[in-house]
């Protein structure tokens, strides 16, 4: 296998890496959050609503949106890292 190719198959490694941690955090927040930890969330109060209301209808948007900026840091790091920076 040449150095370019060792090079890709290592990018996409860590990038699938990367990928299943972001995803597995944005579900524990969505899923175990809003549904999962409810109740007990529930009893925690966040302007006015009960946190896991807010967590179901707000907090994993806004997780969601946090990571993608995580996800595009930590891409252009990896880019750069591997040579595929522009």
């Amino acid at each position: 296998m040449s150095d370019k190719q060792e090079k890709a198959t290592a990018y996409w490694k860590e990038n699938l890496r990367y990928l299943i941690i972001l995803l597995v955090i944005w579900f524990v927040v969505s899923f175990g959050c809003g549904i999962l930890f409810r109740e007990e969330l529930n009893e925690i109060r966040l302007g006015g609503f009960k946190l896991g209301f807010w967590f179901a209808q707000q907090g994993s948007i806004y997780v969601f949106v946090v990571l993608i900026f995580v996800y595009v840091r930590l891409m252009n790091k990896l880019d750069k890292k591997y040579g595929f920076d522009e």
